[in-house]
């Protein structure tokens, strides 16, 4: 018995391999694409003992459609069905994933394929009933070609066999070469690295051939007269040279990581001349931008230079390469570049895991030079954080700088660097430089020519792999801002300079950690900063200084804390007080205190919204009558980037845009701001331009929210201890704006959109 199933086992094995093989080589053999679809066809059916099986064909000249071929009768007919997840076919070809289901009527099998979309078990294309199905993608040289599908299997056990899926796997494999050489040999396929725009209509043969004669006589890249004498889009550009290299195109992105390890050992002059450059390191691989990737002489010479066989080509419009070049090897007059002070650096055993003294003072000026180079670059593109982030996967030192909120890879550094890097930045922050497995804080000044001093506030965390990132904030001093250049609403502004003048009381501004409080509390300061008038501020740091103000530093490791010095100041008779933050039941309870006395307070906290602030106090124990006597507005505040000027594109929103706009803000309010919608209702977008370092965006503006103290809300939402919707709600009723509806009419104003409005604020909906 034993000796028979082994016997019917191998003959299974043997008509597998036999199916498989005729397989291949009627698919090797056909003349056409058509052809290889007919021929295998039957055979697919018969090795896999199903009802039907299909090969589809991507097609079209944007890849939205896949085809293949059945028999009516006795005749052929090309069936189509679009790339999309509405049909097995179409989902293959549109992700790439195999599916696999043997039975319909389970959800759980179907729903494990969370983006497909069928609409019932029966396949529309052939009106057959689907019980089981098997579909793999066909790939070749990472493009998705088309698609194969076996349906309904006749073994009695209902399952597909454990073999199969490996075995459809090696007819997509062969399918891939197969169709790819169709392809090639197809009188419609590319010749040249224009072809494609002949084939997609963008331009003519004629056309081509006469800007091809005039790129030679001008001595001007073909790429160059194709944009501007013909019209011709420098994506379409890109997707031709795509197609005709096999690789991707890559335009020139200011935001781009500067390779800086890569780039050490190599020379500006000669990579201008010879038009490619390093780009990125992935893992074991590297990115090199090339303006023809196919060049054979070029790809040995980058090789040799750059020690490596793994080397990934892309192409790039040659202009672009140079400012990719121009880009990484930039430098000022008084500064040595990055790849000069790399080069420097060399002789830094990169084995060497822990940092002496001795190693980082064989470095020294270099590793100064470096670290001084990295924040005043920050300085000069108005960043406010620096990130230094050793990468143990990567093998790479990533610096990010945070501008206008936004984190942007700035420069790569080589990994060996790290333990210098970061010991010299200990140093001059005067930390342990033997202290690596505990977090750190410290400060560094600096002066900056022009400007004068700089301070960051530096902290430093142990990462996993026995590495430490360090993130710098920088803390320049700044000019005092005027109230009128917030950019407030009337109303806001009207009611904030009313509450600022009154002789004693509370103000309070709120957001998170940098959403511009202390800047706003400096310009209100300013507006009531008189001869007259004593004003005492306590802050951490001081960064911005006025004259007639009485500014002192806390110093919380000494005790001298913002309680300590609110004390202080009620023994040096003040008219207002400004502090720096409310961040305890005391410091509270001494503000409410003062502004009791006769002194107008002002101070920030950490809560998210104006009627929030109310509940935290409350929640900290402060006395809700002595509260609701002391408060005289709550102004909540975050900070959403601003489209820049140079560039910024209106466009008309759709209704229904128009509509989840007025839903998210809040219908009844919305209507308020008589704002209907028509066809000439104008929104902006980012479009991107060299004053923005193409991002869209340029500098940041405050969104408020101005909850003033009426007696309404003294009665029932202080005194009361109302939730924070009813606090909430009353506020509006009486003219608050919210957060994001203040951030809504902004964007009409053309200031901002919607979309940067939404990663700041919640909704009202």
């Amino acid at each position: 018995m034993s000796d028979n199933s082994e016997l019917v086992e191998l003959q299974e094995i043997l008509r597998l391999q036999k199916g498989l093989q005729e397989i291949t080589n009627s698919i090797n053999a056909a003349p056409s694409i058509k052809q290889i679809v007919l021929d295998a066809r039957p055979k697919m059916i018969a090795l896999f003992n199903v009802e039907a099986a299909h090969i589809y064909v991507v097609s079209g000249k944007d890849k939205k459609e896949i085809f293949t071929f059945v028999v009516s009768g006795d005749q052929t007919k090309e069936r189509k069905t679009a790339v999309s997840n509405h049909t097995i076919p179409g989902y293959v070809a549109n992700t790439g994933k195999m599916v696999k289901i043997t039975d319909f009527s389970n959800n759980l099998q179907i729903n494990k394929y969370s983006d497909l979309l069928l609409d019932s078990n029966v396949d529309a294309r052939f009106g057959l009933t689907v019980k089981q199905v098997m579909a793999m993608p066909i790939i070749y040289g990472g493009e998705i070609m088309g698609a194969l599908e076996v349906i309904n299997t006749k073994d009695p056990s209902g399952q597909f066999l454990d073999e199969e899926p490996v075995l459809l796997q090696e007819i997509a494999e062969v399918l891939g070469i197969a169709l790819y050489n169709q392809q090639r040999i197809d009188p419609k396929a590319k010749k040249s690295k224009f072809s494609y725009l002949v084939n997609n209509d963008l331009i003519s043969e004629e056309e081509l051939n006469a800007a091809r004669e005039e790129a030679r006589n001008s001595k001007e890249p073909m790429e160059s007269v194709l944009m501007k004498k013909y019209s011709i889009k420098k994506s379409d550009i890109g997707q031709s040279l795509e197609y005709f290299y096999q690789c991707r195109f890559v335009s020139f992105d200011p935001n781009t990581p500067i390779p800086g390890d890569l780039l050490k050992n190599l020379k500006k002059d000669y990579l201008n001349r010879e038009i490619w450059v390093p780009f990125e390191r992935n893992d074991k691989t590297i990115r090199v931008i090339v303006d023809d990737p196919q060049n054979i002489l070029k790809r040995d010479a980058i090789e040799n230079l750059l020690k490596s066989k793994t080397i990934k080509y892309d192409v790039a419009l040659k202009d672009d390469i140079l400012k990719y070049i121009e880009y990484f090897f930039r430098e000022t007059s008084e500064e040595a570049t990055f790849t000069d002070l790399l080069g420097r650096l060399d002789n830094i055993d990169s084995a060497q895991d822990d940092e002496s003294e001795e190693a980082i003072r064989d470095s020294d000026s270099a590793i100064i030079q470096l670290v001084n180079k990295i924040i005043n670059d920050a300085f000069v593109r108005r960043a406010s954080d620096i990130h230094i982030e050793p990468d143990i996967i990567d093998k790479n030192v990533l610096v990010r700088y945070r501008i206008d909120g936004e984190c942007i890879p700035y420069q790569t550094l080589p990994y060996s660097y790290r333990s210098a890097i970061i010991s010299r930045i200990k140093i001059m922050s005067n930390l342990d430089i033997t202290v690596k497995r505990i977090p750190q804080d410290g400060k560094i000044k600096l002066k900056k020519p022009g400007v004068g001093e700089i301070e960051l506030r530096v902290v430093t965390v142990p990462t996993q792999g026995d590495v430490e990132d360090v993130v710098m904030r920088i803390l320049a001093k700044g000019d005092t801002l005027p109230l009128e250049a917030m950019r407030m609403t009337p109303r806001n502004y009207r009611d904030l300079l009313r509450i600022c003048e009154q002789p004693y009381g509370m103000i309070l501004c709120v957001g998170p950690t940098g959403s511009g409080k202390t800047t706003t509390l400096h310009a209100v300061l300013n507006h009531i900063n008189t001869p007259d008038r004593k004003i005492w501020t306590a802050e951490d740091p001081v960064e911005i200084t006025q004259r007639g103000l009485r500014q002192v530093q806390v110093q919380p490791k000494i005790g001298f804390d913002f309680a300590a010095a609110m004390r202080a100041f009620l023994r040096a008779d003040p008219d207002v007080i400004m502090v720096g933050e409310m961040r305890d039941f005391e410091t509270a309870k001494i503000g409410v205190e003062a502004s009791l006395t006769g002194h107008l307070v002002l101070s920030t906290l950490h809560t998210n919204s104006a009627p929030e602030t109310i509940s935290r106090l409350l929640d900290m124990g402060i006395d809700p009558l002595n509260f609701a006597d002391s408060l005289l507005g709550v102004l909540a505040q975050r900070l959403v980037r601003t489209l820049c000027e140079k560039c910024k594109e209106p466009y008309n929103p759709t209704s229904e845009e128009y509509n989840r706009i007025v839903e998210s803000y809040g219908p009844e309010f919305f209507a308020k701001q008589n704002i209907p919608y028509s066809k000439n209702l104008v929104l902006y977008r980012p479009k991107g331009c060299d004053a923005c370092d193409r991002t869209g965006y340029r500098g940041r503006i405050g969104l408020h929210e101005l909850l003033i103290n009426t007696d309404e809300i003294k009665k029932r939402s202080i005194e009361r201890r109302e939730s924070i919707d009813v606090i909430r709600n009353i506020a509006m009723s009486e003219g608050m704006l919210t957060l994001y509806q203040d951030g809504i009419l902004k964007a009409f104003q053309g200031l901002t959109d919607v979309k940067q409005v939404h990663r700041v604020c919640l909704s009202n909906r």
